[in-house]
């Protein structure tokens, strides 16, 4: 590691010279979630934070007493760290994610890495010629029932899958104002829900090609296109894929929808299907079953403390001496899936221009 950790990471553990030493830039909930995830597994050292509210900073201290708070990302580059963990702002991930990675830091960011799939390209790009270790929190990855639907669909137990259907409808809205701003956030409920929804599909799929896609957004009820100045708040799509699958896909804020949030990816097989849901209307618990015609075999219940899991796993490879993985470019095609439903209407294609 390039420093010696000279204070306690937190006040139960003590610092290892052998830790890598992270950085974290904004620590709202999100951002503190995952340092304190990181700081209970042990896998680095929290060493130091930025964030202009003192309330966040006051929150992490408690949390990690011996991190250093630094005024400013510019001091954070400057600092003797091995990587860095950004939760700010998605029109700063990309650039904030580049600048860390041309001074050798290996980065976690929050989604999306980019507003689109040129500048998610430009962070990648980043990351493979500085040769450090990007990770991204898709967290619903590591999701045990996700996992275990995942492990049979790759196992070939439900046959061949020729169909997934996929919701994330939050009956809130975000609480921050850059969010309904097309031009800081990227684009309304599709970028920010909708993004877990493709990468989860994709992902448990195995990333079979694309071959086509289409999308209707809405605004308020009423019908809005690519990245328009009024961000969607409901969103529906539809992937194509080369072996003829298709994956179907509807998100949402503020939908009247009876509970908090109904989430729920189900795969259909020529052998069986499988479905991971929500629990209750909760954002936390998931339950994953596997079906046979109208049999229900229960794979998991709650609980299931997977929400720092990417975070941790990140930490872990880095404390490893992991450097650059391939697997970065999963996080490329989904933007670039993402590009395409954003054009709205049918539109047919093999690879990003």
């Amino acid at each position: 590691m390039t420093g010696t950790a000279a204070a306690r990471q937190n006040a139960a553990t003590p610092a290892r010279a052998d830790l890598p030493r992270l950085g974290f830039l904004g620590v709202g909930w999100i951002g503190r979630h995952r340092m304190e995830a990181i700081a209970r597994s042990g896998a680095a050292e929290i060493a130091a934070l930025v964030d202009p509210s003192v309330d966040g900073l006051t929150a992490a201290r408690a949390a990690a007493p011996g991190a250093a708070v630094l005024d400013s990302f510019d001091a954070m580059l400057a600092a003797d760290l091995d990587g860095v963990v950004i939760a700010t702002p998605s029109a700063l991930h990309a650039e904030q994610s580049v600048r860390a990675l041309e001074r050798g830091l290996a980065v976690f960011c929050q989604k999306p890495l980019g507003r689109t799939a040129a500048e998610t390209r430009r962070v990648v790009d980043a990351a493979r010629a500085a040769n450090r270790l990007l990770g991204v929190d898709l967290s619903y990855r590591y999701v045990t029932g996700a996992r275990m639907i995942r492990d049979l669909i790759q196992d070939g137990a439900l046959g061949r899958i020729y169909a997934a259907d996929l919701v994330f409808h939050n009956a809130y809205g975000p609480d921050k104002a850059w969010f309904y701003d097309a031009a800081l956030s990227g684009g309304g409920c599709l970028i920010d829900l909708g993004i877990h929804l493709v990468d989860l599909a994709l992902w448990t799929l195995g990333h079979p090609p694309v071959t086509g896609a289409s999308s209707r957004l809405f605004h308020h009820g009423q019908p809005v296109s690519n990245r328009s100045d009024a961000v969607e708040d409901y969103a529906v799509g539809r992937l194509d894929l080369a072996d003829g699958g298709v994956i179907r896909m509807a998100c949402s804020w503020n939908l009247p929808a009876g509970r908090e949030a109904v989430i729920e990816a189900a795969f259909h097989g020529t052998r069986g299907g499988a479905v991971l849901r929500n629990v209750d209307g909760s954002f936390y618990d998931f339950a994953a079953e596997r079906h046979h015609g109208t049999a229900r075999e229960v794979l998991c219940t709650p609980p299931d403390d997977w929400g720092g899991r990417a975070a941790v796993d990140w930490a872990g490879r880095l404390a490893a001496g992991a450097t650059f993985d391939d697997e970065a470019e999963q996080v490329v095609e989904a933007a670039q899936v993402l590009d395409r439903l954003y054009g709205g209407g049918e539109i047919g294609w093999e690879e990003a221009e």
